[in-house]
């Protein structure tokens, strides 16, 4: 069984992924293989569930590995 999201901003999720503070409203997070994922980065919005399902799968992060990063 895949354990609960930890839900956050996209804020919060772009600083956990890239392990570096952003800028601006949506952020592009490139691939080596040229694809990019975007994340949008809205002040005081939350991020549901499936987005974020989304975002972990293109970035190829498993749950356990974004929950640590948080």
């Amino acid at each position: 069984m895949n354990p609960r999201l930890p839900r956050g901003s996209g804020a919060q999720i772009i600083d956990a992924i890239r392990g570096r503070p952003r800028e601006g409203s949506h952020h592009f997070i490139r691939h080596g293989d040229g694809r990019s994922t975007v994340v949008p980065v809205h002040a005081g919005e939350t991020m549901g569930p499936g987005l974020l399902s989304k975002i972990l799968q293109d970035v190829e992060l498993s749950r356990e590995e974004f929950t640590a990063l948080l």
